[in-house]
């Protein structure tokens, strides 16, 4: 077997010889990792389109190699000798390695959980792997194969059924029957839409090329694709309990498991990491106020635990909760507060229901953003917090966001372009006056500097100039933790003048323990989707659809476990950074949020190596206790 020690010692060479210019026009350093970490990435994007099909035994086992190739390829490297940017990437590189042979063992567990309800899955990736290799094909010996498969999918569904009329009899073990957990069949619904697309994939690969292959499969596939199709749509509405919309079951990808895609506030860096690889059911059955779409599939405590571990964060999800907790109190003593400076006692949620009705007027809300957007600029610049390049004051944009697309995202999103929710005129009445009072001018004043600047537009801007090869390593810990980090900066800056301003800022820092409370609550089946929604009702104060929407985008499988509480506890990292490092004399406001800005998404107990200029070993575990 070849080594794989030269795809890591040739870059490393050729690293040395290196430098790229630094924005000053001196030359700057490489990390000596660099260039080994810019070869993975690229070697594992040429993997993945080689083995394609997701829930494939092979693909898990090449990936399983590659990654232990490359993690036994760093014991050769002369660790102590490295810059203090070499370190850190070194850690970061053996850290994301080590998750990713994690997560193909989690995800083995979870294609054996589904197996019983896809006994025909093997044949499936097996014809498609074929394929793939441009192995000959006998196109008669395909028709049977496809004939004899959709025997199998309808006797599955026939057991399926089955194992529903005994659990409705009160069991009956006579019955040779499957039966599975809603949670089970939803992530197999995701696996069969999968498998759909792979034999599709196989099918037009032949078709109207090999007029034989034509002759022989036409009729096979298409019966059995239909088989495939009303199977899922089976699974979905008596397993699931969703009823499909037209009788089709839509897809999207599933992301990564830790670090998703940027949304929900923006911007956040995917991960090129693995990921659980299912395509799950879409969205395109909600309806305004409806949670019976909303299933999950909660990950466990153990599973959460190595998400954590890759997160460099040493607490236990249920340590995790008691901060949330803890922080949700805080907020509500603040509310209560502001609550009395409005005439209202202490009852907040009267004081919160008049600041949702100070909301524009239809056709108002951009140039409102526009407003709020110049004022948060010039707070941070009038107060020297942070440098902000002039085009990235020029060349952000804004967007409307879609009456479908605001059922998922029911408030803004952002990043270069920011994306602004608020009614149109094909809404019912109630649907939008939920979306006004949601998006009511505090709430507004308290996000749009969130997603545009100081927030998620400047954080890529200074991304993609600054250590971009880094963005493997992207976590939401560090996008969405550093715009809520200037949250809680402002708060104690005074960005909030007024009472209802305060109302504004506190309703999204509850917003965020809430997230901490609920999703982890939920990866730990201690929570329904309904009890998270409750939760974002009564204890934050959310309207239910906009509560709904949230929930629904919580769990549909477009962000990671993890990424609803990287909001708070991402912060909260940089926050105790800020005190450690600013509070005490040893660093200004900007030169310290110049500094959390220029080493890229990484984990922040890197970020704070990199600043602090920690001492580090081959062997660095992570131990930074960094709430008090």
């Amino acid at each position: 077997m070849r080594s794989a020690r030269p795809l890591i010692v040739i870059p490393l060479l050729f690293c040395l010889l290196v430098q790229v210019p630094a924005q000053n026009g001196a030359r700057a350093p490489v990390s000596e990792m660099r260039s080994a970490i810019e070869r993975y990435t690229v070697d594992r994007g040429s993997l993945s389109r080689s083995y394609p099909v997701n829930v494939s035994r092979a693909r898990r086992e090449r990936f399983k190699k590659f990654y232990s190739d490359w993690l036994a390829s760093l014991q050769s490297l002369d660790f102590d000798s490295m810059s203090q940017d070499g370190k850190i990437d070194y850690i970061l590189f053996k850290n994301l390695l080590e998750y990713e042979l994690r997560q193909l063992d989690i995800q083995s567990r979870q294609i054996n959980e589904i197996e019983p309800l896809l006994p025909f899955a093997t044949r499936i990736i097996e014809l498609e792997e074929t394929r793939r290799r441009m192995e000959p094909l006998n196109p008669a010996k395909a028709a049977a194969t496809l004939t004899e498969l959709r025997k199998q999918v309808d006797e599955r569904r026939r057991a399926v059924e089955l194992g529903l009329r005994s659990e409705s009899r009160g069991g009956d073990a006579s019955v040779e029957s499957v039966r599975v957990k809603k949670t089970v069949a939803n992530r197999a619904v995701a696996a069969i839409n999968g498998l759909r697309t792979n034999l599709r994939n196989w099918y037009t690969f032949y078709n109207g090329y090999d007029p034989l292959f034509t002759w022989w499969n036409e009729e096979p596939y298409r019966s059995l694709d239909q088989a495939m199709t009303n199977y899922a749509s089976f699974i979905t509405e008596r397993v699931v309990g969703i009823k499909p919309e037209g009788g089709q079951i839509q897809t999207q990808t599933q992301a990564g498991p830790n670090r998703g895609p940027g949304g929900g506030g923006p911007g956040g860096a995917g991960q090129a990491g693995g990921g659980q690889g299912f395509q799950r059911p879409g969205s395109s059955n909600a309806r305004p106020g409806d949670a019976s779409d909303i299933v999950g599939d909660p990950i466990g405590r153990e599973a959460l635990l190595s998400e954590l571990r890759s997160e460099m964060i040493p607490y236990t999800p249920e340590e995790l909760i008691a901060i949330g907790e803890k922080e949700m109190a805080w907020c509500e003593n603040e509310m209560k507060k502001a609550s009395r400076d409005l005439g209202y006692g202490d009852d907040w949620h009267k004081a919160l229901e008049h600041v949702k009705n100070l909301y524009v007027e239809p056709g108002k809300q951009p140039q409102m953003i526009r407003d709020l957007a110049l004022e948060a600029i010039k707070f941070v610049e009038d107060n020297n917090l942070v440098t902000v390049p002039e085009l990235a004051k020029e060349s952000w944009r804004m967007e409307m966001l879609s009456p479908e697309r605001q059922l998922i995202s029911p408030f803004f999103l952002g990043g270069e372009v920011i994306q602004v929710s608020f009614p149109t005129n094909t809404m019912a009445h109630e649907q939008k006056m939920m979306s006004m009072r949601g998006n009511n001018i505090h709430f507004s004043r308290a996000t749009v500097h969130h997603e545009l600047i100081p927030g998620h537009h400047l954080q890529g801007f200074m991304a993609a100039r600054n250590k971009p090869y880094r963005g493997i390593f992207g976590t939401p810990f560090w996008t969405e933790g550093n715009a809520l980090y200037w949250e809680l900066l402002l708060w104690d800056l005074n960005f909030a003048k007024t009472p209802e301003n305060r109302i504004g800022m506190l309703f999204w820092r509850m917003h965020r323990c809430a997230r901490i409370i609920f999703s982890l609550n939920f990866h730990l089946e201690k929570m329904t989707p309904q009890e998270c929604i409750d939760l974002l009702v009564n204890r934050v104060g959310h309207e239910r659809d906009n509560a709904t929407a949230e929930v629904r985008r919580s769990f549909d499988g477009s962000y990671g476990p993890l990424y609803q509480i990287a909001y708070l506890i991402g912060g909260l990292q940089q926050y105790a950074m800020h005190k450690e490092l600013v509070g005490s004399g040893k660093m200004t406001n900007r030169a310290y949020n110049d500094a959390l800005l220029k080493e890229n998404r990484i984990p922040i107990e890197m970020l704070r190596a990199a600043i602090t200029n920690q001492k580090l070993t081959r062997d660095f575990v992570t131990n930074w206790k960094f709430y008090k």
